[in-house]
């Protein structure tokens, strides 16, 4: 693609003619001549003629009169244009031993079948359908059935507890609930229906199906009528076509992870969503049509609905579903089998992966088994990925592993290095420039901007781009008060950083995880940084915990890599000393605690804020994301027997 400018310059320039800082230019000065030209690329039923309406902000609209599809874009137009027999996903189970592949026609032909039983089922257009599976294809399958005949899928990750599960089926009030008999996790079967069954008392809201696919071995007993299979509604069922839908209608609703209270809702309108994500897979990922594509995460998240489902089927590219894990499915070279088994051009995963497989092969030995000559790319997102593990994949990989950073609120990247339009320098801890359509800032606390390098809350000017959230699910004041309102004019992202002289975005930790020593404030992420650099370190979580006398104080929890031999106490020596050369005596640095693991989400985000409340001795609620609660007693112990928290 040239970098070259525009040669006429009578005219806005084409997407093949501009440098991203000139591309970046056009969609903040003229968003709507940008985000026009790029709607041309998907398939109408009535192509929008108002592109932007600005007239009631923060409640932007994009391509208000456009009539599409979400399925249609992601099935049916690929099909009509003679790639029908091109495989559309793959699904491949390590735990199970279950391999299969669809091609979009017989991915159709399924969705097109389950749309029909769900009509059977009384779901119609704005209806709403919890989802609530494993890592499957019939997951996918009822994603895209909801979406051809118009109705709103909230996804809940599979093996959520029943009381989170309750408060999205009342907060959805959802019509039918689309379930399993099981999922499976290394060593373990998840029961889901005991889960569902206690989730649905739970409830106010009533739901007036369920319908449950019976995995083999794993079959379950259902009570009719509301209960039905899989199997049987299917078998009933006939084929339907694709419902025309308003371009700001909603495709889905996408609970966030971890919240207190009423989850928040975030929703996805239809046309934006669609213009967005098939833009992204070309510009930011390099990935064309036919393309193979692996985004390791699960469909409970919203990677998994962008990148699992949604942009590579945009695309025409081929979409792999892993049921597995980096580590113990079988061994840390499960993600290099799957490249090598698929011919993968690109993976998609977050950063905790990768420190998984470097802590289990720090050296790289499963590597060297397989071929990987078709890998071009490795992205990482989720949290930050810290340089020594870039550095890390770098060196075993020998791609370009770029880490960028975006959020269940805008569903595509918020900044990357976007290898589709041109590669820029690597900088280490960075999630490089702004994408295009995206106008990111830092504020200070005193609401002045800052200067190159001063940190601050990281924000977005408004209107976002197309594909992120327009509002809450039945909750606009909410979305109003809570993300628009701290900063008149911009989205604020919650996340804490600062921007370099020279554009790079550098994204330090949560807002909530600046820590003030002294009146110093002070960047946990910076810290982290620092500790991941010791060689013997596979991961680690610093986070400030409550001080009497300098307000807050670091302290730093270390995981390390298998295999070392070092004594713990040495290590943590060697990692206090390395935090006073690189930040300074200033970060008052003295505690880095050697521990066997760290809490996190089914996500893999580290449990930051939890680890911070046992620390500090106060009242905390068990996350319900966590993957595993045993691991908060762990934590407690490691700090009675540090002197961090007394026993008692």
């Amino acid at each position: 693609m040239s970098c070259n400018e525009a040669e006429n310059p009578g005219e806005h320039p084409s997407f093949e003619t501009v440098s991203k800082r000139s591309l970046k230019n056009l969609t903040i000065k003229n968003p709507e001549i940008f985000w026009q030209e790029a709607s041309n690329d998907i398939f109408w039923f009535k192509k929008p003629t108002k592109i932007l309406n600005k007239s009631n902000p923060p409640f932007y609209k994009w391509y208000e009169d456009g009539i599409t599809n979400t399925c249609y874009n992601a099935l049916d137009i690929h099909i009509d244009q003679g790639n029908g027999k091109r495989t559309a996903l793959i699904y491949d189970s390590p735990i199970t031993g279950n391999k299969s592949k669809f091609s979009y026609e017989e991915l159709r032909s399924k969705v097109s079948i389950f749309a029909g039983a769900l009509k059977d089922q009384g779901v119609n257009k704005g209806d709403r359908v919890i989802i609530y599976m494993p890592m499957i294809p019939e997951a996918v399958v009822a994603m895209l059935a909801c979406a051809r005949i118009g109705a709103i899928h909230s996804v809940v990750f599979g093996g959520f507890a029943s009381n989170e599960l309750a408060s999205r089926i009342d907060d959805s009030k959802a019509k039918v609930l689309v379930t399993a008999s099981c999922g499976f996790e290394p060593g373990r079967t998840v029961e889901y229906k005991p889960l569902v069954d206690e989730a649905i008392k739970l409830a106010n809201h009533k739901i007036d199906k369920m319908i449950l696919f019976q995995r083999s071995g794993h079959e379950v007993k259902l009570n009719a009528p509301k209960e039905v299979s899989w199997e049987e509604v299917v078998s009933k069922a006939n084929e339907v076509d694709c419902v025309e839908m308003n371009s700001n209608e909603f495709a889905y609703i996408l609970y966030t992870s971890g919240t207190t209270g009423t989850p928040k809702g975030i929703v996805r309108d239809i046309g934006g969503h669609i213009v967005a994500l098939k833009w992204t897979m070309k510009n930011i990922y390099n990935i064309d049509a036919g393309d193979i594509w692996w985004s390791a995460s699960d469909i409970g998240w919203i990677v998994g609905h962008s990148y699992i489902v949604y942009a590579p089927l945009f695309k025409g590219c081929t979409t792999v579903l892993f049921e597995g894990k980096p580590v113990g499915t079988p061994d840390a070279g499960a993600f290099w089998k799957i490249i090598s088994d698929y011919k993968v051009k690109s993976l998609f995963t977050a950063p905790t992966a990768f420190r998984a497989i470097k802590k289990e092969d720090p050296e790289g030995k499963f590597f060297s088994k397989y071929d990987l000559s078709k890998f071009e790319s490795l992205f990482l997102a989720g949290e930050r990925a810290d340089p020594d593990t870039i550095k890390w994949a770098e060196n075993l990989l020998n791609v370009p592993v770029i880490d960028h950073w975006w959020q269940t609120e805008t569903s595509w990247a918020i900044s990357s290095n976007c290898t589709g339009i041109e590669m820029m320098e690597t900088k280490y801890g960075s999630a490089c420039k702004a994408v295009p359509g995206y106008d990111v800032k830092i504020i200070k606390s005193d609401q002045t901007l800052a200067k190159p390098n001063e940190m601050g809350d990281i924000v977005v000017k408004l209107p976002l781009p197309p594909g992120t959230f327009p509002t809450l699910w039945n909750a606009d004041k909410r979305y109003k008060e809570n993300y628009m309102s701290n900063y008149d004019g911009y989205y604020q992202t919650y996340d804490a950083g600062h921007i370099d002289e020279d554009g790079y975005i550098w994204i330090m930790s949560r807002t909530d995880d600046i820590i003030n020593v002294a009146g110093h404030r002070l960047s946990t992420g910076a810290i982290e940084e620092v500790l991941s650099e010791h060689q013997s370190v596979a991961e680690c979580a610093v986070l400030g915990i409550a001080d009497k006398l300098k307000g807050q104080l670091p302290i730093g929890l270390i995981v390390l890599k298998a295999g070392v031999e070092k004594d713990n106490e040495t290590i943590s020596k060697e990692c206090i000393q390395m935090v006073r050369d690189k930040i300074g005596p200033v970060a008052a640095f003295k505690v880095a605690i050697v521990i066997k693991r760290l809490p996190k989400t089914r996500s893999g985000k580290i449990l930051r804020g939890t680890i911070r409340k046992i620390a500090d001795n106060v009242e905390y609620k068990m996350p319900p994301t966590i993957d595993d609660p045993a691991i908060l007693s762990e934590i407690k112990e490691d700090l009675i027997k540090n002197n961090i928290l007394k026993g008692g």
